[in-house]
């Protein structure tokens, strides 16, 4: 029988378990990501998360080595360093931002490689099944919550400054406030002129079928909801 002892201290079976065990939670992670064909998947959060337990076992190491030293020191650079991979998943364009979901999860894959790395299974575990739950269930959720709101955020094309005027109006006798307004520069790509609305509505409502009544407003050339992903 393998004493609990084993899995605490550093040895080849516990550093084996623990990144092991990293590579499956970075890699359930990153499988839910990469399905979704977001910018980060299965590898790239595989790799965080073993390499954020390496660093972990490598500061208990060294501190059980020369008996001196801040085990958490190494790891408390890799909450801060993993900055720069997140923010290389986030996609800002004139229209919307995608990837805060993605960068999140890299952060946090990240500091279950940590807990992991300093023999917290338990933690490391419950944590895992709670990340995946949210990455997955809760975005069908939050998706419902969202097309179902009062508040709506789209972008819409028009063939001429007047119709955007006249799609304003539109607006307001739909009973729309109109928060926010952004015109969309198009370089002269194209003649249409683009905006981005953000808007609130009296109540509630489904937003596929306002948006649908939306872009039947005359003058309207195209029209889509945007999301923050």
């Amino acid at each position: 029988m393998i004493s609990g002892e084993i899995f605490e201290s550093i040895n080849l079976v516990s550093v084996l378990t623990r990144l092991t065990i990293a590579v499956i939670l970075g890699g359930i992670l990153g499988f839910e990501r990469g399905r979704k064909r977001r910018p980060a998947g299965l590898r790239t959060y595989m790799i965080v998360c073993l390499a954020s337990a390496l660093v972990m076992i490598t500061g208990e190491y060294l501190t059980e080595r020369y008996q001196t030293g801040d085990p958490a020191r190494l790891g408390a650079q890799v909450i801060s360093g993993i900055g720069f991979l997140g923010a290389g998943t986030i996609i800002v364009t004139s229209k919307q931002v995608k990837g805060l979901t993605t960068a999140a999860g890299l952060w946090a894959a990240a500091c279950l490689g940590l807990a992991v790395g300093a023999g917290f299974y338990m933690g490391s575990m419950v944590a895992g099944a709670f990340l995946l739950l949210i990455m997955s269930m809760m975005q069908r959720i939050d998706r419902y919550l969202c097309l179902n709101s009062n508040h709506i955020h789209f972008f819409a094309e028009f063939k001429t400054m007047e119709a955007l005027g006249s799609f304003i109006e539109q607006l307001r006798e739909m009973g729309c406030q109109l928060d926010d307004l952004e015109l969309n520069s198009r370089g002269g790509y194209t003649d249409y002129v683009g905006a981005t609305f953000w808007v609130k509505m009296d109540m509630p409502i489904n937003h596929i079928e306002a948006i649908q009544k939306m872009s039947r407003i005359k003058g309207v050339k195209y029209l889509e909801e945007l999301e923050f992903m």
